[in-house]
């Protein structure tokens, strides 16, 4: 089934569980032993709130008493300020795979309100970037079409210091977080990237997503994308 017209979003909220299940059914299948795949969010700190009001449990501490705890060295040095927060999940799910308990790759399927305001944009764009900052294997696809002008993509490489053509949506991209090297006077991560325009009314393509240097698994994302679509009751 060839790629819909997501400028009409209706619909997607119906695509897009379906389509990351079968991609978990798709990955699972096909990692190598050691590997698991899961669906998971991924944490974000905020402040405990309620009734549109923060929640925060707040104690704070006279100054000229800590300083003299640290000097004499009698007391346990006590903070400044404690705060009750809380850790939440993302609402959005992700395919995310790890080896041996520690996260390794992550599949992300855009949605609408991942890039509906600033704030959206800029919250996902480093939620995708952390991925690669902690040395973790990315794929990031999106068929949506709007807001036109931006590109989670373009961004990424941006970040990234590189200068590539453009890739607006749809498209798919892999990320692949390689071994340590040299970048000028500092040192940084010699990263592999794949990158796909998407074409509606065209299949989608087979992409790796990384594991490691040396291993994938190839992901083809036309055969997931029909199944979900069909479920959906798009056509």
């Amino acid at each position: 089934m060839p790629l819909h017209d997501w400028t009409d979003e209706r619909g997607w909220d119906s695509v897009h569980p379906l389509w990351l299940t079968y991609l978990l059914e798709y990955v699972q299948e096909r990692l190598p032993e050691g590997y698991k795949a899961f669906l998971g969010g991924v944490p974000s700190l905020t402040v405990d709130s309620g009734h549109g009001k923060p929640d925060v449990s707040v104690r704070q501490w006279d100054l000229e008493s800590v300083a003299e705890a640290v000097t004499s060295g009698t007391s346990v040095l006590e903070p400044d300020l404690e705060a009750s927060v809380a850790f939440r999940l993302a609402p959005q799910r992700a395919l995310h795979i790890d080896f041996h308990g520690q996260l390794i790759a992550a599949l992300e399927l855009v949605s609408p309100r991942n890039k509906d305001r600033a704030d959206a944009k800029e919250t996902y764009c480093n939620r995708y970037l952390g991925y690669l900052r902690l040395g973790v294997h990315l794929m990031l696809v999106d068929v949506l079409p709007r807001p036109k002008g931006y590109s989670f993509a373009d961004v990424i490489t941006s970040s990234l210091g590189l200068d590539l053509p453009p890739l607006p949506p749809p498209f798919a991209a892999a990320y692949r977080v390689g071994e340590v090297v040299p970048v000028g006077d500092d040192m940084g991560s010699l990263v592999g990237l794949w990158r796909r325009p998407l074409r509606v009314g065209q299949p989608l393509p087979t992409l790796p997503l990384p594991l490691s240097v040396h291993r994938a698994v190839v992901i083809d994302l036309e055969e997931t994308y029909q199944r979900a679509a069909k479920r959906a009751y798009l056509d």
